[in-house]
Parts: C-alpha cells; structure tokens; sequence
C-alpha cells in the first residue's frame, strides 16, 4: 500500500510540475508572439492554438495538487467565526460536497471522452487535433480533486483552518 501511495504522491506532484512547465510556456509564447509581432511578422497560429491548450491542461493538472495543498481559493469568513465544534462538521459537509461535485465532474467528463472517441471528432482550427486529447483531461483530473476532497472527508485534517487571513 505504500508504494501505492507514493506512486499516487508522484503522479499527483509529476501532473504539477507538468503545470508548471505549462505556465512557463505561456510566457515564453506569449513573449515570442508578441514580439515577432512587434516586427510586423506573423507568428505561427501553433504559438495560439499551444497557448490555448497549456492553459486548459495547466488548469486541470494542477488543481489535484493545490487540494492536496489546501491552495485552492475559499472564503474562510463564515469558518473564521465557527468554533471548533462546528467547524469541523461545517468542514466535512463542503469537503462532502466537493468529492460529490468532482465526481459527476468526472462522471460527465469520462462520457464526454467516450463520446469523443467513438464519434472521432477532431479539434479543427490550425491543426486537427483529436478531441479526446483535450477531453481525457476531465475525468483524470476531477476523479484526483475528488480523492483528494475524500481526504479531508473521512482523513484526520479538515479542509478549513479556522483562521482567516493569508497564511503563508
């Protein structure tokens, strides 16, 4: 179990670190783009269509982590105010209903996929890019959010601190 565990570790830091490079490209092409532009050029429509695409998967590769990290945004000012005893069931309830959001998230985005496969619908703009490419996104990174909102269900941590402010 803990080799699972560590693999899972891996995969859920490997898909943000993968994020990360993705915002790197962002602005790097955005940088290219803008000056190849400013030289009354016009810049390869794979700069956008590859922009495009980096900010969906950043996005959804990187959301598992930032759960897992509690760097996702939330309001903590009805939490600030509860004491510890509510808290905690308040706590539980929206992580329960995260993993349930997740899931049907993932649930739809799995049958948008098999849909994109069986259809074998293509994304037409610069190149044709396989649908499924952009879709399979979905259901892998929902169905993480969703195990990783199950921890903060049925795990000893909760989702809120308690405390309001930015804590860095």
């Amino acid at each position: 179990m803990r080799h699972a565990l560590r693999l899972y570790s891996y995969l859920l830091n490997g898909m943000a670190l993968v994020a990360g490079v993705l915002l790197v490209w962002l602005m790097v092409a955005i940088v290219v783009s803008v000056v190849i532009r400013n030289l009354g050029l016009q810049p390869s429509a794979w700069f956008f269509l590859s922009t495009e695409y980096a900010l969906f998967y950043l996005t959804l590769l990187g959301a598992p982590w930032l759960v897992r990290q509690r760097g996702h945004v939330h309001i903590e000012l009805l939490t600030s105010a509860l004491p510890r005893v509510l808290l905690v069931p308040v706590s539980r309830l929206v992580a329960l209903l995260c993993v349930a959001v997740c899931l049907v998230l993932a649930w739809k985005g799995l049958d948008l996929v098999s849909m994109n496969i069986a259809r074998n619908d293509f994304d037409v703009r610069a190149f044709f890019v396989p649908k499924w490419i952009l879709t399979i996104a979905f259901p892998i990174s929902f169905g993480l959010m969703a195990i990783e909102f199950s921890r903060f269900l049925f795990g000893p941590e909760i989702l809120h601190s308690g405390e309001a402010g930015i804590k860095e």
